[in-house]
């Protein structure tokens, strides 16, 4: 399967007209290969997108395109639509980033610099949004487990939502397997199946302790999404919130969450291996 990583936005460049310029970067990650073109924001579209996105590929179109801005998305999709080509939503285009990265270090010696602030991978974050009431569970707890334990405990249970992705796994990030790998545990009860399922389409990406009043626990999801899974004041929680922030440090920020019916330990309805962003 041949998979681009692609992001198309404006950038700190007008031409000779004074014209705001976008930028189309490719980035293959199967082969390496980068492509960028650009074009004046007036002609920025699915056309000129498909015509560019042709001129990259030769006869070897992508199989699939991931894009990590949510402003690139809707374009993105129009144009890979007329192409049949496949559009993944994600954060986890580490290969783009550092590719934009590159490129923005680049920009200053390029005629039509601006001089503008900019960060190439900055995102808008929304204030997050409290979890819907009937989708909360009877409790939950913070928990860890080895990092040499987590395939075996989970891989080949019978779990109806399990997103366990290769690249993610102890083993591929090369974590000591006695390394403490933080979760968090959500004992579901009677809604454990429906939360589950809310979290596989909200596509979680990481999960993260929030100090203040009061504190609280921040579920990123999808591009931008961000929402309140839990808050609280109890000191003794908070002290185990620290520990699961300090132990993601020490695990390259990999992190689980876990949705189960009850505490029994006989049955899971949702596992899925989360990660930090750098």
């Amino acid at each position: 399967m041949r998979i681009w990583q692609a992001d198309f936005y404006r950038r700190p460049l007008r031409d000779a007209a004074g014209r705001v310029l976008w930028e189309l970067l490719i980035c293959d990650v199967t082969s390496g290969f980068t492509y960028e073109a650009l074009c004046p924001q007036s002609e920025a579209n699915a056309s000129w997108l498909v015509s560019q996105l042709r001129q990259a590929a030769g006869e070897n179109l992508p199989d699939v395109i991931q894009v990590f801005r949510p402003q690139s998305l809707s374009l993105m999709q129009a144009a890979a639509q007329q192409l049949g080509i496949v559009i993944e939503p994600t954060r986890r285009t580490a290969m783009l980033k550092q590719c934009l990265q590159e490129r923005a270090s680049q920009y200053a010696k390029q005629e039509g610099y601006t001089g503008e602030a900019y960060n190439p991978i900055a995102l808008d974050k929304p204030p997050p949004l409290p979890l819907s009431e009937n989708l909360w569970g009877d409790r939950w707890r913070f928990a860890s487990l080895a990092a040499g334990n987590i395939e075996e405990a989970f891989g080949d249970r019978p779990i109806p939502i399990l997103e366990m992705p290769e690249f993610l796994l102890p083993l591929k990030l090369g974590l000591p397997s006695t390394v403490a790998v933080p979760g968090v545990v959500i004992d579901g009860g009677r809604k454990s199946m429906q939360l589950a399922r809310w979290l596989q389409d909200a596509k979680p990406v990481s999960l993260n302790y929030v100090a203040g009043a009061p504190d609280g626990l921040i579920l990123d999801a999808g591009l931008v999404d961000r929402w309140v899974v839990a808050t609280f004041e109890d000191k003794e929680v908070a002290t185990a919130a620290r520990t699961y922030e300090q132990r993601k440090q020490l695990s390259q920020g990999l992190h689980f969450l876990l949705v189960q019916p009850d505490d029994s330990g006989m049955t899971y309805t949702g596992f899925w291996l989360l990660q930090s962003e750098v």
